[in-house]
Formats: C-alpha cells, sequence, structure tokens
C-alpha cells in the first residue's frame, strides 16, 4: 500500500491582490499536502498569507495561479472557524449549532440531536436557549466549534481560532480540540501565531516565509499520538519552540 491520496493538495499555488504597480504578491508559489487525518499547524510572520490560504481552501478566494484541490466523498467537505467566532448573534447557541445541519437538509430530529450531542460535548447543554451576545469569548468559540463539527466536515480549517482569548482558556480549548480531533481523526488545517499551540496541536508544522508566503521549514512534534497538553512541559517541546522560534524571527525581521 503506497500514501494515502492527500485530502488537501496545492500545486504552485499564488494569490496576488490588485492589479498593475500597486498589486501585491500575497502568497506563494506553494505546494502542500495534507494527508486524510492529519493536523496541519502553518506558523509564519503577520500578513505573510496565511490566512489568504485556509480562504482558499474554504472556497472564499480563488487562486491566482496554480491549484488547489480537496479529494472529498461529500458535497460539501470543509468547515471553517475563523477568529472572531462567525457565529449569528440574531440566533440561540442551539441554533447556531444546528444552522449547518439545516442548510444540508439534514431531517430536523437528526438535526437537533446532532446538535445537542455536540452541545453536550462542548459544555454549552445549559446554554442552548441563550444567545451568543450573553456569552464569554470562550463560550462562543465553543459554539463556534460545535457548530463546525456538527456537519462532520471531512476537512476543518480553523483561523487563529483562540487568538482573542487569555492564555489560560486558551489552554483549556487546545486540550478540547486536540481530545475531539484525535477521536474523529478530522483532517485539519490549522492557523495559528502560537508556537505553543502549533507543538501541542499538530502532527506536522509548516513554517511560512514573510509574504509573499511560501513554505520553508516542517518539523514533527516528537510526540506519540493519542497525546495531552502534559507535552507542554517535555524538554522536547521546549527545544523544538526555540528551534521554530529561531526559524520564524528571521523572517519577521525586515532584511
Amino acid at each position: 500500500m503506497g500514501e494515502p491520496y492527500p485530502k488537501l493538495k496545492s500545486s504552485d499555488l499564488t494569490r496576488t491582490f490588485g492589479r498593475g504597480p500597486g498589486a501585491v504578491h500575497a502568497l506563494g508559489p506553494l505546494d502542500l499536502a495534507v494527508a486524510p487525518g492529519e493536523f496541519v499547524c502553518l506558523v509564519g510572520p503577520s500578513g505573510c498569507g496565511k490566512s489568504t490560504l485556509l480562504r482558499i481552501a474554504a472556497g472564499l478566494l480563488r487562486p491566482s495561479t496554480g491549484r488547489l484541490e480537496i479529494r472529498t466523498s461529500t458535497p460539501r467537505p470543509a468547515a471553517m472557524i475563523f477568529q472572531d467566532y462567525g457565529i449569528y448573534d440574531w440566533k440561540t447557541v442551539h441554533a447556531n449549532v444546528r444552522f449547518g445541519l439545516d442548510i444540508q437538509r439534514v431531517p430536523r430530529r437528526e438535526a437537533n440531536a446532532r446538535a445537542e450531542s455536540w452541545l453536550a460535548r462542548m459544555g454549552l447543554a445549559d446554554f442552548a436557549d441563550a444567545y451568543p451576545a450573553t456569552l464569554s469569548g470562550g463560550m462562543r468559540q465553543r459554539v463556534a466549534i460545535a457548530r463546525a463539527l456538527a456537519v462532520e466536515p471531512e476537512l476543518l480549517l480553523m483561523d487563529e481560532p483562540f487568538a482573542a482569548l487569555d492564555a489560560q482558556l486558551r489552554m483549556i480549548l487546545q486540550d478540547e480540540l486536540l481530545g475531539i480531533t484525535q477521536s474523529l481523526r478530522t483532517t485539519t488545517l490549522f492557523i495559528t501565531h502560537s508556537l505553543e499551540e502549533a507543538i501541542v496541536l499538530g502532527d506536522r508544522v509548516l513554517v511560512m516565509s514573510a509574504r509573499p508566503g511560501r513554505l520553508i521549514a516542517e518539523r514533527h512534534p516528537p510526540f506519540p499520538r493519542p497525546r495531552t497538553g502534559d507535552i507542554r512541559s517535555a524538554p522536547e517541546f521546549t527545544t523544538l519552540k526555540t528551534e521554530l522560534w529561531d526559524l520564524l524571527r528571521k523572517e519577521a525581521v525586515p532584511a
């Protein structure tokens, strides 16, 4: 048996914004392959095109040249989670979690059951009838995660989902996401500024250059799965974090 065909694959992918002398070459060329069930974290300096890549993968942007393919067996393969939650203030927590299922025309009884199951799993059962404005940032991000996973996506795209949260809450949600994605084996492409987050969560950590973003390094955190947040205290964790920071610092400092 050879390697499984990648779930997500980009070839010579580039994206430019604008035309003429004012055009901004934001991304690429970029070649990337994400295997089924793999959790890949992308780190890179601000403005290096990480979010642009994720938006192309989500179908929200077209590449300028090259291509990005997602190989899936369902018509709605990807779910995306943003930093600003992306949930609807005028819908209850339960209705937010059920939203993607309604779009997929999942029968109401099944949709309610799946939504309730995810609300319970994310510790939101007592808030099913609440509106997002009444929830803390951490709770709102839990709603966003529950909504994305309720549709059972083949590919999960996460754009700095915990960036706005305080450090303690961020660690709690990292550990929750680690448990969920390890049990579901959901293929995940995760963008973060936090090297700790990338090492805790990722099967692979990919480092992007300053704009236009290209892949300049790849590291495999040396922690077998299933893993827990306890790896944060391992000496190898600190060693890898230092190594990644040295790579990033060279990109973040202008020549």
